[in-house]
């Protein structure tokens, strides 16, 4: 643990401006090299008691070293709790046309009107509503990312898919195409990103169509809720993976199993390697639907 004598009061859990520090005499510039600070950009530090997050380096980005820029495309997502980008990837600010800014490593920044009614405040800072946000990483992403992130947005309950297909197909200029169709493609339901791909992978197989968090019963009695379902062949589609490894999780998955065996369903697994083979993974199911 660092020595509190070396972070000025000023400064503990802060963020702030290297210049700003020393010019009030709170650190020297040597200190500034020093454990109890982390250089997030040029010239904007933290306190080494914060965790050096994405959102941390957003958050920093925004409101120390372009004040009034908006948090935009994966760093607004992340300021909206979801997982789309990492803790050094670039943030991702918006600022005016013809605003004035110097290259900063670590940071991608574009010049853009943004509607008012499109921009809200998070953490303090001016930042893309998630309908905005789920329409433009629809336009930016690769399809299946672009509907991943949307599925993930609608299954945290931050939009409504029908105010988000609206948007969409509102929207013109680069990627507007793409963004409708993942707004199209995106229902909600997914429990983790690796169901949506699941989903749109047997989607596009030719297979029939599962039913997406189906409800099993066994007679009046609630079994289990399966990732994906064909009803009529009681076949069940689950995606396996890695939380089920956490203690106590493997017992329950084996009680959950055996009631959808005792119901009179099969039930087959699919791993994130099953995906890197659709082939092979397509062929396992249509010969289970076969059965």
């Amino acid at each position: 643990m660092v020595a509190p004598a070396h972070r000025p009061p000023a400064l503990r859990g802060r963020v702030f401006r290297g210049t700003t520090a020393v010019r009030a005499g709170l650190v020297t510039r040597r200190q500034l090299d020093s454990s109890p600070w982390h250089r997030l950009f040029r010239d904007v530090y933290a306190c080494a008691d914060l965790a050096v997050t994405h959102e941390l380096r957003a958050v920093a980005a925004a409101s120390v070293l372009l004040p009034g820029a908006v948090v935009t495309g994966a760093s607004a997502a992340v300021l909206w709790r979801l997982d789309a980008a990492g803790p050094d990837d670039d943030v991702e600010l918006t600022v005016p046309p013809g605003t004035p800014a110097r290259a900063v490593s670590g940071l991608r920044v574009r010049r853009a009107r943004i509607r008012p009614e499109d921009l809200t405040r998070r953490r303090g800072v001016p930042v893309t509503t998630p309908e905005r946000t789920a329409v433009s990483l629809g336009a930016e992403r690769p399809l299946d990312e672009a509907v991943v992130l949307i599925d993930q947005f609608a299954a945290a309950g931050l939009v409504d898919l029908g105010d988000v297909r609206a948007m969409a197909a509102a929207t013109t200029g680069r990627g507007c195409r793409r963004a409708r169709d993942a707004a199209a493609l995106a229902d909600g339901l997914a429990g983790s990103p690796q169901e949506t791909r699941l989903r749109l992978l047997v989607h596009r197989s030719g297979l029939p169509l599962p039913v997406a968090q189906h409800p099993v019963h066994d007679g009046r009695v609630f079994v289990a809720r399966v990732d994906f379902a064909w009803p009529a062949q009681r076949l069940a589609l689950e995606y396996d993976g890695l939380w089920h490894a956490e203690p106590g999780q493997f017992a329950a998955d084996r009680r959950r199993l055996n009631r959808l065996l005792a119901a009179g369903w099969r039930v087959l697994f699919v791993t994130a390697a099953d995906l890197h083979r659709p082939d092979r993974l397509i062929a396992r199911i249509a010969a289970e639907l076969a059965r």
